[in-house]
């Protein structure tokens, strides 16, 4: 979590607002007009996080590629553990690009007014939710890919919680 105080807290421009984010996390990142893509180490890989801004729409589309690409044999299997897995999400889809073959996460926020503007706090939970939810199925479609497990297995074997305490 970012420390308030050492960032602006005022409210700001969707993508102005992410460069401030990225800036103060000391994350690399790039800046065109309407598009702001970064770069962040996970615990299981290195992710790229990018946001475009449509002023027409008023949706800023925010979008993190995990370093995972589907080869063909495998696409059925994972566009099955895709479903299963989005089923338990409440904000955001993972999609499997059919061109491509590159795994990402994708959401998108509404931010409407004359003069549209992300809070921190908007910002916070737009990244932070995309970069938790990569980290949390990320094993899950190493499973089906590497691991020769069924999406219902993967998801079993990757998502055991423990409790108690050691």
């Amino acid at each position: 979590m970012l420390d308030e105080a050492e960032f602006d807290r005022e409210d700001a421009a969707p993508i102005d607002m992410l460069e401030n984010y990225f800036a103060a996390h000391g994350w690399s990142h790039e800046r065109e007009d309407d598009e702001i893509i970064a770069k962040v180490k996970g615990s299981w890989t290195e992710y790229e996080l990018r946001a475009i801004w449509r002023e027409d729409d008023g949706v800023l589309q925010f979008l993190a590629f995990p370093d995972i690409r589907v080869p063909d044999e495998r696409r059925a299997a994972l566009y099955e553990t895709i479903g299963l897995v989005n089923e338990q999400l409440w904000i955001g889809h993972f999609e499997l690009w059919s061109a491509s073959g590159i795994l990402l996460f994708r959401h998108a926020a509404l931010i409407d007014g004359e003069e549209p503007v992300m809070s921190l706090s908007h910002a916070e939970l737009l990244v932070e939710s995309a970069i938790d939810e990569c980290e949390r199925f990320y094993p899950v479609f190493q499973f089906v890919l590497w691991g020769g497990k069924s999406p219902t297995e993967a998801i079993a074997a990757a998502l055991i919680e423990t409790q108690g305490e050691a």
